[in-house]
C-alpha cells in the first residue's frame, strides 16, 4: 500500500478542516501508519481510481473489557456518495476489527448520523476536544 500515498493524501486533503493539510507531516504519519499492527488503512477503488480511504484503531480499554475499534477517518468522494462506497469500508473495517477481537465499533461523526444510523450504529456519547498548544 505504500504506492497508494498519493491517492490517499489526494482524499485526505479533502477531509482536513479543522486543520490544515501539511503533506510532509502526511508522508510521515502514513508510512508509520503502514507499520502499526493496529492501525487499518483502507483504500476503494474503482477502475483505478481512489473513491474512498477509511482510517481506523484497534485500542486496549476497560470499559469494553479489552479491545475496540474506533474509525477515525472515512471519506467518500462527493460524486461516489449514496453508492455503497462507504457502506463497503465500514463493512471490511468492522470484519478486521472483529478479527482482532473488538467488542465493538465507535467513531464520532458531525455529518454523517444518518448514514451510520442506516449501518446499525447508534448514538451513544457527545464528542468533546481540546486543541493543544504545537511545540
Amino acid at each position: 500500500m505504500a504506492g497508494d500515498a498519493a491517492a490517499v493524501a489526494e482524499l485526505a486533503e479533502q477531509l482536513a478542516q479543522s486543520f490544515s493539510f501539511a503533506p510532509e507531516r502526511f508522508r510521515e504519519s502514513y508510512a508509520a501508519l503502514l507499520g502499526d499492527d493496529g492501525a487499518c488503512l483502507l483504500l476503494a477503488v474503482d477502475g483505478g481510481e481512489a473513491v474512498g480511504y477509511l482510517l481506523g484503531f484497534r485500542h486496549l480499554t476497560f470499559y469494553a473489557n479489552g479491545p475496540v475499534g474506533w474509525v477515525e477517518e472515512v471519506l467518500v468522494q462527493p460524486s461516489r456518495r449514496a453508492g455503497g462506497v462507504g457502506r463497503l469500508l465500514m463493512g471490511e473495517f468492522e470484519r478486521w476489527a472483529a478479527r482482532r477481537g473488538c467488542a465493538l465499533v465507535a467513531l464520532a461523526t458531525r455529518r454523517a448520523a444518518g448514514f451510520y444510523a442506516a449501518l446499525g450504529y447508534e448514538e451513544s456519547a457527545r464528542y468533546f476536544r481540546k486543541l493543544l498548544p504545537s511545540g
